[in-house]
């Protein structure tokens, strides 16, 4: 392992930036659909050893001393976003003949800027770098804070965030009720990191035995939290999850909307299986409905002749409203809830939207460039808050498409709530890891609140998901119909979330401590 380590170090120039692009790529076999955690060993390990080696010329200021670190930090997070997200191009190319000249902004344009906070992150952490197991603590304070800024920054884009890789199986996931993914995000990268002590010596004893003691509380409480705390008891609400699994050229083809909208119906109609109760809730996935439902008065006749007169459909759709007189209307992705009657009771418009995909920033400027939002021509508008949509007495706290992502998104309203809903269509990225990680992520949003989660979609996984992260019935990527089940019970409204944030503070504030101490001891032993 020291000649090992030793090598890494010395490696220099295109072999060094191509050793941290294959140490990022390496990592994201620990991310879904492979969930390999033991590959962010391999990864982080051989992220610290470039790092020992990116020295600068002596003398150098001080903007020259981190630019080392910061290019081996950017070429590291390029592989490990070329390799987590190559599949958003998937999206550009269902309509080739507007969108596939932006491919290579979406295959390699935004991993590289993401790549930007993992440059950031490591040259923070080399300002307190050691010889020891400080330097460990440094990256792990470092990546901490660099993950929060990704999730934060320009509307943030947290998907993938390092922690994940760390929570492959519900086992391992219920710290997140405790730490929240921020914290978990941090003390991750400890535990990956630690094995590099192995070889270089100098703290290893301590570090080794830290790591070993942070990863034996992890799974320990894992199986506490699983096998020890009583599981909250279900609701008699039985739910139906349609998953139509509609192509996505299909679904911009204005020819089919009444095809397709008459699927969701006859899946929705169906007779459950074997001798189970009819469903009380129906649940359709993101812009499940192919029109502007209030226009178009017959649509809710139908789903009325569908629906029992205590049934409720809980629908994607697209909204409209005017804007005023001369105006152009404004659009939402929303949630509506429809009873059996036809009439719509309520509805939830999507709050944090797509930068490029559901509106445009800086939407003048692009316009000159002829570059518009690749959803609709003037894109979506955003709400300003989370209702609580209300079904047969029961709260559900809607979240639309990526919004399950953020853990920021999910507010007090929640503490009301029997579940968490979210409603995607993942049919735009194929059959790809994209999916999978959506997926994946949307789980430990129930596992940190303490909710249960509801999720549809058109195509990628729809299932019915416990406050423990475990799927109960589901609907695999590419597999049409429907599933029925009881809606799970939940834990005490906002047990442990209040503290996530208080949780990831002391974290960092303990890592850099460490790494502050360690980086002071080594310049004494310098000097």
């Amino acid at each position: 392992m020291e000649r090992l380590a030793g090598t890494v170090m010395l490696l220099s120039g295109t072999r060094r930036a191509l050793a941290a692009f294959l140490a990022g790529l390496i990592g994201v076999l620990a991310l879904p659909p492979f969930g390999f955690f033991a590959a962010l060993f391999v990864s982080f390990t051989l992220l610290v050893w470039l790092l020992d080696g990116a020295t600068a010329a002596p003398g150098a200021g001080f903007i020259r001393r981190l630019a080392p670190a910061f290019r081996i930090g950017w070429f590291f997070g390029f592989g490990y976003f070329v390799g987590g997200l190559w599949w958003l191009g998937n999206a550009l190319l269902v309509e080739a003949d507007d969108f596939a000249w932006a491919l290579p902004l979406a295959v390699f344009g935004l991993p590289a800027f993401l790549a930007l906070y993992y440059g950031f992150a490591t040259a923070l952490a080399r300002l307190f770098w050691s010889d020891g197991m400080g330097r460990i603590a440094a990256l792990a304070f470092a990546f901490g804070i660099g993950e929060w800024l990704r999730g934060t920054l320009f509307t943030g884009f947290p998907w993938n965030a390092v922690g994940y890789g760390a929570m492959p199986v519900p086992l391992l996931m219920q710290s997140a009720g405790v730490l929240g993914i921020a914290g978990i995000n941090a003390l991750a990268v400890f535990v990956f990191a630690a094995p590099a002590l192995i070889g270089t010596r100098r703290g290893r004893g301590v570090g080794l035995t830290l790591a070993t003691l942070l990863f034996t509380a992890h799974v320990g409480y894992g199986y506490y939290a699983l096998n020890l705390v009583p599981t909250p008891e279900s609701e008699a609400t039985v739910i139906r999850l349609v998953q139509p699994v509609i192509d996505q050229a299909m679904k911009l083809d204005d020819s089919a909307r009444a095809q397709i909208f008459e699927r969701h119906l006859s899946l929705s109609a169906a007779a459950p299986e074997g001798d189970g109760k009819r469903p009380d809730i129906i649940v359709w996935p993101e812009t499940s409905i192919p029109f502007i439902l209030t226009d178009n008065p017959d649509a809710l006749v139908r789903i009325a002749d569908v629906l029992a007169d205590d049934q409720v459909l809980i629908a994607g759709a697209v909204r409209t409203e005017s804007a005023g007189t001369g105006k152009a209307p404004r659009y939402y992705n929303s949630i509506y809830t429809i009873d059996g009657k036809g009439q719509i009771i309520g509805a939830a418009d999507k709050v944090h939207l797509v930068p490029f995909g559901e509106y445009m920033p800086y939407a003048a400027f692009f316009e000159s460039l002829g570059v518009s939002a690749v959803a609709m021509p003037g894109g979506f508008s955003a709400a300003r808050e989370h209702p609580l949509l209300n079904a047969l007495g029961k709260g559900f706290y809607p979240l639309i498409c990526y919004e399950a992502i953020f853990p920021s998104e999910i507010n007090g309203a929640a503490d009301m709530a029997a579940a968490l809903l979210n409603v995607t269509n993942d049919g735009w990225f194929g059959n790809s890891p994209g999916p999978y990680q959506h997926f994946h992520q949307a789980r430990l949003r129930a596992v940190e609140r303490g909710l249960p989660l509801i999720r549809a979609a058109n195509n990628g996984i729809s299932a019915v998901v416990d406050a423990k992260g475990q799927v109960l019935s589901g609907l695999a990527h590419d597999i049409p119909g429907f599933v029925d089940a009881t809606l799970p019970g939940r834990f005490a409204a906002g047990e442990g979330a209040k503290w996530q944030n208080w949780w990831f503070l002391v974290v960092v504030a303990i890592l850099f401590a460490a790494a502050s101490i360690s980086r002071i001891g080594f310049r004494n032993r310098v000097n």
